[in-house]
């Protein structure tokens, strides 16, 4: 039976460990003149101006992940009006006002995505035996212009021991609607690897790090 998951990006789930679980977002601030399009799901970056955006957006390389969009607020330039959105179209703000956006950024949030590529983890066992192993994202940076959300998955063809890959996966979501194993859909429990805020330090908000693997 296919999965009745389609992409998704990436859903925040629980904490790690008995961490309470507020699904908190924090505010920041994307460039006005921005045209990169972000998605409710999507993974960004810091940059050294002070703003957000796409996974490779800065200069000479890839940063650490500061989280995930949820949605931003800004006045449109054509009607003065205040939208909130799950998705920056990339266009139509008014640059005397600011672009607020909204991130889940807590290092130790857990997060739910689709399988995407099961080339060679097409099984039920050979997806868990993947668990703790770090993972590659799928379309990273696209998005639905309709739902507003991401189209991110998870790339358990290329999962490894490499500490630099995107995602961490730390389970399988019990989901009886998504429980085919042979097909794409299956709901992975993750984290960020290389996430900014982390305790142990990153590298510099716009400064070049390993690869995010996408």
């Amino acid at each position: 039976m296919a999965n009745s998951n389609g992409a998704f990006g990436l859903r925040p789930l629980k904490k790690l460990g008995q961490n309470t679980n507020s699904t908190g977002t924090t505010e920041y601030r994307i460039a006005a003149g921005n045209t990169n399009k972000l998605y409710q799901g999507q993974p960004v970056i810091p940059l050294a101006a002070g703003v957000i955006d796409q996974l490779q957006a800065a200069a000479g390389g890839n940063v650490s992940m500061l989280g995930v969009f949820y949605g931003c607020e800004y006045v449109s330039s054509t009607s003065g009006e205040t939208i909130f959105s799950n998705t920056w179209p990339g266009s139509g703000a008014d640059t005397n006002h600011p672009v607020k956006a909204f991130v889940y950024d807590d290092p130790s949030q857990l997060f739910v995505i689709a399988t995407g590529d099961i080339t060679g983890a097409n099984t039920e066992s050979l997806v868990r035996a993947d668990v703790f192993m770090n993972c590659p994202l799928i379309n990273g940076n696209s998005g639905s212009d309709t739902t507003g959300m991401s189209s991110a998955t998870a790339d358990l063809n290329n999962a490894a021991t490499t500490n630099t890959l995107a995602l961490r996966i730390m389970g399988v979501q019990e989901d009886p609607e998504n429980s085919d194993f042979t097909v794409t859909g299956v709901p992975l429990i993750v984290r960020l690897n290389n996430h900014f805020n982390a305790p142990n330090g990153s590298a510099n908000a716009g400064t070049t790090i390993s690869t995010t693997g996408i």
